[in-house]
């Protein structure tokens, strides 16, 4: 099945390519002082690793705009630099280097400001990024909508946009990002009716990896199956490196990605004659640095364990004291239960290997 994308103008992050007809890209932020150099270009690298396309920062006063330069050398992505209210910063940011701004102008203070900025951004090829939130929308609004409905923040960010417009500048994404995920969905759908800028979908202050990747997989992948975004940030309360791990998964769900590994495991019945949960565990912790795109099942009994994960590229299904491999639904081998997890290693092996080699 594939998704019909709402039609967007395509902008760049420096080589990454957002709107149009581009994949949906995957995006995070550091939670490293940025003022650390060393920690916050750490932090990224091992974003990268992970599949992070494009990367956030905070710049809340002059150091860390100082800093800005050496991170942005150091960067293998794109670095977006996040602004609020100070105008200066932001234009030390664009002549820092940054790929990207997430500033709203309405914000930063008179329209002359706005003009420098966006002159200077408009030089160097810096896109910015209209980002509201529904708990931090100007007093008036909330009065003329009664709170912070949808209505309420495509208002905020029509605003912003048309300051931006103005000046002629068109290098524009929009996020419109609440906790409350109808809220959230809602906002994006009437935004998406409106203009044709990119949209950055997610659901902000998600919460801890648990909640918050269910959060996050209600309200993006929603918006996903309507068509709607272009690109992605899962907001979790921890290492940034479990919300690409899920934007990923978000992506992979929907048929959207192929990248890395899709793992299939059954819920267990009282057939299950293996622990299966730790049998799972141990395959995902093995399977995590892999990249090449593979759908992998762990099944809990050899009675419908090849037939049910028959879409599977390779998988095991368990026994008493043996268990079987394998492949596109066939079985390939029976091997004793103690080495089903060494022997489905192998054969991802090969099928990595041999793949790779062959240039898929």
């Amino acid at each position: 099945m594939h998704f019909q994308r709402r039609h967007s103008r395509q902008i760049k992050v420096g080589n990454v390519a957002i709107g149009g007809d581009a994949p949906v890209s995957v995006q995070s932020m550091t939670n490293t002082d940025t003022r650390d150099v060393d920690a916050t270009v750490k932090q990224i690298k091992r974003l990268s690793e992970a599949g992070c396309q494009i990367v956030r920062v905070a710049v809340p006063d002059e150091e860390a705009a100082e800093a800005l330069s050496q991170i942005v050398r150091a960067s293998e992505i794109p670095v977006i630099a996040d602004i609020h209210f100070n105008y200066r910063l932001a234009l030390k940011a664009i002549e820092s280097g940054v790929h990207g701004l997430r500033l709203n102008p309405g914000n930063i203070g008179n329209s002359t400001r706005v003009k420098q900025v966006v002159e200077r951004a408009r030089d160097v090829g810096v896109s910015i990024r209209i980002g509201v939130n529904a708990g931090s929308l100007k007093k008036e609004l909330l009065e003329k909508y009664g709170g912070p409905t949808p209505e309420a923040m495509v208002e905020s960010a029509l605003e912003h946009v048309a300051l931006l417009e103005k000046e002629h500048f068109y290098d524009i994404k929009i996020s419109l990002k609440a906790s409350h995920v109808p809220t959230m969905i809602a906002a994006y759908q009437l935004m998406a009716e409106k203009v044709d800028y990119p949209l950055h979908v997610g659901v902000t202050e998600a919460g801890l990896p648990g909640t918050g990747a269910i959060k996050s997989a209600v309200g993006i992948g929603s918006l996903l199956a309507m068509g709607i975004g272009d690109t992605i940030r899962v907001s979790l309360t921890g290492d940034p490196v479990e919300e690409v791990k899920v934007g990923y998964e978000i992506l992979r769900a929907l048929g959207l990605v192929k990248r890395g590994v899709e793992l299939i495991a059954c819920p267990t019945c009282g057939r299950c004659q293996i622990n299966l949960a730790q049998i799972a565990r141990e395959v995902e912790e093995k399977l995590a640095g892999v990249t090449y795109p593979l759908k992998v099942a762990v099944m809990g009994c050899a009675v419908n364990g090849p037939g049910e994960a028959k879409e599977a590229d390779v998988g095991i299904a368990g026994g008493r004291q043996s268990g079987l491999i394998f492949r596109n639904g066939k079985v390939i081998k029976k091997v004793p239960q103690e080495e089903l997890v060494t022997q489905l290693m192998k054969e991802i092996d090969m099928i990595v290997r041999d793949n790779t080699s062959k240039g898929k």
